[in-house]
């Protein structure tokens, strides 16, 4: 099996913001509690439950999260986008030799939809899990380098004992990135083909 590359999904491979405002927009009208959708997309990352955790009484998040859930596909996928610089990303990876892994918060068959309507190929899925939790996906799926744009992932990469890539494309700052254990900050995908050809590179001579 040969190594991989992991990526987060959300604000890393793909800009989910416009269909999940609508979710949540559509959520509010279905069940009368306001969500501030513009708030609650500009810091995505943790798990659902993190975010209805503040518009939703602690009885209710569980049947919340059910019906965001079952309001998603109709209303999140068709408007998500790839980010700057994804489509090259992966196809950098496999020029590599490496595979495509995706460790993600979201659920893994909404990610799915996500990445088959915009024709993102990964080699292998791992959805609901999130920063320490996301290291035994990486682990199992032969990942050497872990991207993403939340502090979070970066605790993900470091529990894994791989490196994390850190982009600010997401709600985290450089410091944040950083100091959660990044080993290089990029500003978006757009640079990771470089940067990927150098670690690949010194990855290899280094394993001899």
């Amino acid at each position: 099996m040969s190594g991989a590359v992991g990526f987060d999904l959300d604000m890393t491979l793909i800009d989910s913001r416009p269909g999940i405002r609508e979710t949540y927009r559509a959520l509010t009208a279905l069940t009368g509690v306001h969500v501030d959708a513009d708030l609650a997309v500009s810091r995505l990352g943790p798990p659902l439950r993190t975010e209805l955790r503040h518009w939703f009484a602690e009885e209710a998040v569980e049947e919340a999260v059910t019906t965001f859930r079952g309001l998603y596909p109709d209303h999140a996928v068709t408007p998500s986008r790839p980010m700057p610089g994804a489509v090259e990303a992966l196809a950098a990876v496999r020029a590599a030799g490496l595979r495509v892994v995706v460790v993600t918060s979201k659920l893994g068959r909404l990610a799915r939809l996500h990445l088959d309507h915009l024709g993102l190929r990964a080699d292998e899925l791992a959805g609901d899990l999130f920063a320490e939790g996301k290291a035994s996906a990486l682990v199992e799926h032969g990942v050497r380098w872990y991207v993403g744009d939340h502090a979070a992932d970066m605790v993900a990469a470091r529990t894994a004992g791989v490196p994390g890539i850190g982009l600010l494309t997401g709600p985290c700052s450089e410091r944040e990135l950083w100091e959660a254990g990044a080993s290089r900050v990029l500003s978006d995908l757009t640079t990771f083909p470089a940067v990927l050809s150098e670690i690949a590179v010194g990855s290899e001579r280094s394993s001899g």
